[in-house]
């Protein structure tokens, strides 16, 4: 879902593009920015049995930590969120941004993060500079993370709730023949 700035280039994608892909290191899937606000899209991941739940962004603001801490509670899956760290001297000379800003302004202040099944952040953001994590993951921990709290599981309440998702690929063009 484009947000702001984005739908300047970006367009909607359809039901189809919500995969989670059985890997030999898990199932995993994704949300780009403010997808991961999206409470009806993370219930779809998580009911296509997320185990390892991607979340690239470029929101740097404290509030986001708190948000990939929730996902992991509510999903039962560990949470990986890259993001960009920028300075204005990674723009190519004689940019606008660099001229406004001089060589070593940061722009976005980076912040990945890892955390587990039950909301321990195994990788703390660094604001400072730009660096790659390494983090390994026991994905043992999500079936005992979902004895007490599956929401899609035991947790789910299908007797009041229930979340219909089309998943049909969307045509901008249908032709018929008459």
């Amino acid at each position: 879902m484009p947000t702001a700035m984005e739908r300047c280039v970006w367009g909607n994608g359809d039901g189809s593009t919500m995969p989670v892909f059985d890997t030999p290191l898990g199932k995993i899937g994704a949300a780009i920015c403010w997808e991961n606000y999206m409470p009806m899209y993370r219930m779809t991941l998580y009911n296509k049995g997320i185990e390892i739940y991607l979340a690239c962004t470029v929101d740097d603001r404290d509030v986001w930590l708190p948000t990939m801490r929730t996902i992991a509670l509510e999903g039962r899956c560990f949470v990986i969120s890259s993001a960009q760290f920028l300075t204005s001297s990674d723009y190519p000379e004689n940019h606008p941004m660099r001229e406004k800003h001089g060589l070593d302004k940061v722009l976005i202040r980076g912040g990945s993060c890892a955390v587990d099944p039950l909301g321990t952040v195994l990788v703390e953001p660094d604001f400072t500079k730009e660096l790659i994590h390494y983090v390994n993951v026991d994905l043992s921990q999500i079936a005992c993370a979902k004895m007490d709290l599956d929401t899609v599981g035991h947790y789910s309440r299908p007797e009041v709730f229930q979340l219909i998702v089309n998943e049909k690929p969307y045509e901008p063009v249908v032709r018929r023949a008459e």
